[in-house]
């Protein structure tokens, strides 16, 4: 009987959620009441409170739920905390991604963005999560270098959140904007490791690359002097 009751809760849930999702990607998010969100799904105001405690809430599930602190302080003895959290977004990028609809998520990220006050909330709970980081890193680190860790970290993973929102906005299919992903996982975590002056180069400059630089040079060696002798 608990389990139907438990399933039954979660359907309501999930029912309330897809209708203020449609709700809001059809006229946005502030011209959407709760009111009409409740009638929408069927449901009294008060059982949606009930499940989402704001109008923000039923916006927002999902964001900054990465466990970042958690991830770190359960890491194995002797693995740096760079580490821990690489393995884990690159196992996240080379996972299924399952039950992922790209075209809904965009539509989210849109409602998002487009939307003044959950772009407020969501850098609030995006500051949440890296506070609750530098927190766990403060032991190990002390206080300003976590601190510091703890802001470029979290501003890594926003970047590679959103670049691949873009591809997938861009028309991207998901199996290549997941590939991308697991590149740019990659290339994060060496800059963050080694830093812009340090980061391991590739074996091998691209051949464009390698044109560009020797025509720069070569035309560096042949041009002329602007100040002549005697002006």
């Amino acid at each position: 009987m608990a389990g139907l009751r438990e399933r039954k809760k979660e359907e309501t849930r999930r029912r309330i959620a897809a209708t203020a999702w449609r709700l809001f990607a059809e006229r946005g998010f502030e011209a959407v009441t709760v009111s009409e969100i409740a009638e929408a799904a069927e449901v009294a105001k008060a059982t949606l409170f009930a499940y989402f405690p704001t109008k923000e809430s039923l916006a927002l599930q999902g964001v900054g739920d990465d466990d970042l602190a958690g991830i770190v302080a359960g890491r194995a003895p002797g693995r740096s905390a760079l580490d821990a959290l690489r393995a884990h977004y690159r196992a996240f990028a080379a996972g299924p991604m399952t039950g992922l609809d790209p075209e809904a998520l965009v539509s989210r990220v849109r409602v998002i963005f487009d939307s003044p006050a959950l772009s407020s909330a969501t850098n609030a709970l995006l500051y949440e999560q890296r506070q609750r980081l530098a927190e766990v890193l403060t032991a190990e680190h002390g206080e300003r270098t976590a601190a510091l860790m703890a802001a470029q970290v979290s501003a890594t993973l926003v970047t590679l959140q959103e670049s691949f929102f873009r591809r997938l906005a861009a028309g991207a299919s998901l199996a290549a904007a997941r590939g991308e992903l697991a590149d740019d996982v990659e290339l994060a975590f060496d800059l963050l490791a080694h830093g812009l002056d340090r980061r391991p180069e590739p074996a091998a400059a691209p051949r464009r690359h390698r044109r560009t630089q020797d025509h720069t040079h070569h035309a560096e060696d042949h041009t002329e002097p602007t100040d002549h002798p005697g002006q």
